[in-house]
């Protein structure tokens, strides 16, 4: 398999995985061959394609650099992008498989974690961001076994940020928009009602709000 050609500067941003024990940083951040010992092979020693194979390579290399990808997402840059055959990009995601640089695992974590601590989504809404990036249900599955179960508590919190800003509008209305809001966030009807009503109260005592 061709070496990918890089300076001692190219770098790979690493999938640190939010759950369980840390990755070895070496294996983020390996040594990468200089162009020098890769220009030594001649020109009569390569393989038939391995110009674009490696071109292939670069190029997810520099992809990953800039946006952790999952494999589904690798594998389509590599067919339609690359324009490699089928067993051609299954080889080299093998390899970067084997080299940690794709992990769909530690994707969905970050992922996840990202929903839950920056966008206060619930898990339905995770569940199919997920599915978009091409993330498998049984790793997804996996992923959320490791997330408490406080989709009650993560609505709470986000409800309560928004309730203050609907002082203007009448009960009705402020409990409806609540719940549209939260509802798009991925919490059930349920949680979303609840999660709703409990904020409105609780900015109601406060001053705000005037919920029944």
């Amino acid at each position: 398999m061709p070496a990918f050609a890089g300076g001692e500067d190219d770098r790979l941003a690493p999938v640190t995985p939010l759950f369980g024990a840390q990755p070895d940083a070496a294996a983020w951040h390996p040594a990468w061959r200089s162009d020098a010992h890769v220009e030594s092979a001649t020109p009569e020693d390569a393989e038939p394609g391995a110009d674009r194979f490696a071109d292939a390579e670069r190029a997810l290399l520099r992809r990953l650099r800039t946006r952790q990808l999952s494999v589904s997402e690798a594998r389509t840059f590599l067919l339609t992008g690359a324009a490699l055959e089928r067993p051609e990009a299954d080889a080299l995601l093998e390899d970067f498989l084997r080299r940690g640089y794709l992990d769909d695992t530690a994707l969905a974590e970050q992922l996840i974690h990202a929903a839950t601590q920056r966008k206060g989504q619930g898990r339905r809404a995770i569940a199919q961001a997920l599915s978009a990036r091409g993330i498998s249900r049984e790793v997804s599955d996996a992923a959320f076994e490791e997330l408490p179960d406080d989709d009650a508590e993560r609505a709470l919190e986000f409800a309560r940020t928004k309730a203050r800003q609907l002082g203007r509008y009448d009960d009705d209305t402020a409990l409806r928009r609540l719940m549209g809001q939260l509802a798009r966030r991925g919490y059930p009807g349920s949680v979303a009602a609840t999660a709703a009503r409990a904020a409105l109260a609780e900015n109601r005592s406060g001053g705000g709000v005037r919920f029944r």
